[in-house]
């Protein structure tokens, strides 16, 4: 009897290899998509729109971009600057100086413009994170690929790296992370531990270079999972007999980490205008208990009304992971224990003991409960002021939980797809409990707003009329985090090659915080003093010949040339009354000239 048609012709199923072709593929997409739909509002126009909740450091991640790739191109030291906080300069190795971002972005910040290029990183940063998890779980933790893939897009999408992608391009390297972890574990292999410790080491080099932030904590999170999977019964004889190589592949590492690092290094704790701890209060900036179980506001839960207000701001959602989603945790947690092996159960106490040491780390010196703090003192108020640790803010301690969480994720659905529930109820349950956790952290796009547009008289040159090569021109309000335009004005003219010209004053951390510990921006002068007090609340001071005595004092400290007023000034925290700063400036400098788009005063030499 002849076979049916239908029956002749079906085609046969892939090879599983082709099968998981096809699924690394369609991961790739969805995360980039996912990174795309994230930041659209950007995409929009590049050049003319900034996040919301922090145009701040956008621009000053702009101004890295471009500083960055001037320096390298012309033969300048890209760690130090003296083009902002003149006479003084900045350290940019105690600050976030991106420099492999803006070594191996040079050419497309030249082509495209530091905005473009800065949204360009963000949208790979993202997608490439996820990639990067997804890549680590699917080779060497789990087997299934849809297993893989819900952890590593959760890692990458989760609350707090939604948070952050509100402009910081150094904790949105995700990226960074699994690479380590791979390369760390690689140091096990006998007979390559010399390749193996070169790798890592050049791996340290980069990640310090761009989030040296993260790789502290990525470093101690990986010290805790080791000593307590290490000490595990199951586990120990396995370690104790791959400790000599690890430990000869860890010393080639430091080597060549210390060798690629010593300028950066000694930059940060001996350089000029170098400073200890931060210029931010960890208090402020602790985790609150409550937010582990809160859903953040850049989610579908935010949209829907379920999004709080317990981070210190919209960029430092760092846990917010929702009642829903820990108690998934939980119950995969107990699930994959009850049928773990010795070696299995090791891995998963070790994963357990890393997240609760860090969730409670990150609630900083004192607890804060639903924003009310409280006097129990907490575990970091033992090693906040231990160094390196002084500069660390104890909420960002709560990004090491997110990987966990996703580590476990993807372990529960490889059992369940290796050992599927034999009941359909159970079935349904696992399916709704996923959905239930998952589905109300989808991200929305980030709020964007349009900003000012960079004025015609640094777009077309003109400055180069009013400033001598190098010579120092100043925005009013004076540059600092608030009003950021002097330092978007300036990576304009560095990525146009049109020429340098420096600024007092800027966004950056350096010294001259209480107790020698850092500030944002220099101790201010009455000049800028003034400038803010117009621009903030629309009242012109009070001037008198010795107010005029010691502003000429300041400018001349500065050695500015060129003081400019635009018609739209951008303030970052709030709108500038631009009129009041005008006759402000009028008062103490004279009247001004009207040149393109702006109004300029030219300070006499000495």
């Amino acid at each position: 009897m002849p076979s049916s048609p239908s029956l002749a012709t079906r085609p046969a199923p892939p090879p599983r290899a082709a099968r998981d072709r096809r699924a690394d593929l369609l991961v790739v997409l969805v995360a980039l998509a996912l990174a795309v739909w994230v930041t659209s509002g950007l995409w929009r126009n590049p050049n003319l729109r900034t996040i919301t909740v922090n145009s701040s450091d956008q621009a000053l991640f702009e101004w890295l971009l471009a500083f960055g790739g001037h320096a390298v191109t012309h033969g300048d030291n890209p760690l130090f600057t003296h083009l902002i906080n003149v006479p003084d300069g900045v350290n940019l190795a105690v600050n976030t100086s991106i420099t492999v971002y803006a070594v191996v972005f040079a050419p497309l910040t030249y082509l495209i413009g530091p905005p473009a290029t800065f949204l360009v990183i963000l949208t790979l940063n993202l997608a490439a994170t996820a990639v990067a998890w997804y890549w680590l779980l699917s080779r060497h933790l789990v087997r299934g690929r849809l297993a893989a893939a819900v952890g590593g897009l959760f890692i990458a999408y989760s609350p707090g790296m939604v948070s952050h992608a509100n402009a910081h391009l150094n904790w949105t390297a995700g990226w960074l992370v699994p690479l380590l972890v791979w390369r760390l574990f690689a140091l096990r292999r006998p007979g390559h531990w010399i390749r193996d410790g070169v790798i890592l080491g050049v791996l340290v080099a980069v990640a310090f270079s761009i989030a040296a932030e993260a790789l502290f904590f990525t470093a101690l999170a990986l010290c805790v999972f080791l000593a307590v999977w290490a000490l595990h019964p199951a586990r120990r004889a396995e370690a104790r007999a791959a400790l000599p190589n690890f430990l000869r592949g860890l010393g080639v590492t430091a080597v060549v980490a210390g060798v690629l690092l010593a300028y950066p290094l000694w930059l940060h704790f001996a350089g000029p205008q170098r400073y200890h701890g931060t210029g931010f209060d960890p208090v402020v900036h602790s985790e609150d208990i409550a937010a582990f179980g809160a859903f953040p506001l850049r989610s579908l839960a935010g949209e829907a009304g379920l999004g709080t207000a317990l981070a210190p701001n919209p960029t430092e959602e760092n846990s917010f992971f929702g009642v829903p989603l820990l108690l998934l945790s939980v119950v995969c947690f107990v699930a994959l224990w009850r049928r773990a092996d010795a070696g299995r159960r090791a891995t998963l106490w070790a994963l357990g003991a890393t997240a609760l040491i860090f969730s409670v780390l990150s609630f900083g010196p004192v607890a804060k409960i639903d924003d009310r703090r409280t006097d129990l003192p907490m575990p970091f108020d033992l090693i906040g002021q231990l160094p390196v640790v002084n500069a660390a803010l104890p909420a960002r301690l709560a990004l090491v939980v997110a990987p966990v969480i996703g580590v476990l994720l993807a372990y529960t659905l490889d059992q369940l797809r290796a050992d599927p529930p034999r009941h359909r109820s159970a079935e349904l349950a696992w399916t709704l409990g996923f959905a239930a956790a998952l589905l109300p952290l989808v991200p929305t796009p980030l709020l964007t707003q349009e900003r000012e547009p960079v004025p015609r008289f640094i777009t077309a040159g003109t400055w180069r009329q009013y400033v001598s090569p190098g010579g120092v021109l100043t925005p009013v309000p004076l540059t600092i985090d608030i009003y950021p335009d002097g330092q978007r004005w300036q990576a304009y003219a560095l990525s146009h090659r049109q020429g340098e010209f420096a600024i007092p004053a800027g966004f950056f951390l350096g010294p001259g915080g209480p107790d020698g510990r850092g500030r944002i921006g220099p101790v201010p002068r009455l000049f800028s003093a003034l400038m803010d007090q117009a621009g903030r609340t629309g009242l012109v001071p009070t001037i008198t010949d010795g107010t005029r005595r010691e502003v000429e004092t300041d400018l001349r400290y500065w050695r500015v040339e060129t003081v400019v007023l635009p018609d739209a000034v951008h303030g970052a925290k709030f709108d500038v009354d631009e009129e009041t700063v005008r006759r402000t400036a009028t008062a103490l400098l004279g009247e001004p000239q009207r040149v393109d788009d702006v109004w300029v005063w030219r300070v006499p030499p000495a």
